[in-house]
């Protein structure tokens, strides 16, 4: 796998996505309160996402053979988009800015793996 891709353009494609999302979730918001006089409430959306996760984890199983899951490949990419979906609705929700979060987090990360490793595992 390759992720040399310009982060600007990985950027650009990360805020259609969450556009995208965002008009999936009005879609249900609309079909919830048709359906039921309501929408769901930040609790119950992310009840639903740990159960997206807990699917995804089967699938995983499934994927390395520990497992037996009907629907193969195509239903562990489509839950890894369900699980993607409910991540950046989340984040919008709770007003977090997913990409500023990411890049800091992840430099948090490098930085406190690379401390751990010997000096000449590290990436210079």
């Amino acid at each position: 796998m390759r992720f040399d891709v310009d982060r600007r353009e990985a950027w650009m494609g990360l805020y259609e996505l969450q556009q995208q999302a965002m008009r999936v979730h009005d879609l249900y918001d609309r079909l919830n309160q048709h359906e039921r006089g309501r929408v769901w409430s930040g609790e119950e959306f992310m009840l639903r996402f740990a159960g997206d996760v807990g699917d995804l984890a089967k699938l995983v199983m499934a994927e390395e053979g520990a497992r037996e899951v009907p629907g193969g490949r195509a239903a562990l990419e489509h839950e890894l988009a369900d699980c993607l979906w409910s991540v950046l609705i989340l984040a919008h929700r709770y007003g977090v800015d997913l990409e500023t979060a990411f890049r800091r987090t992840m430099t948090e990360l490098e930085t406190a793996i690379s401390a751990r490793l010997p000096d000449d595992e590290n990436p210079s």
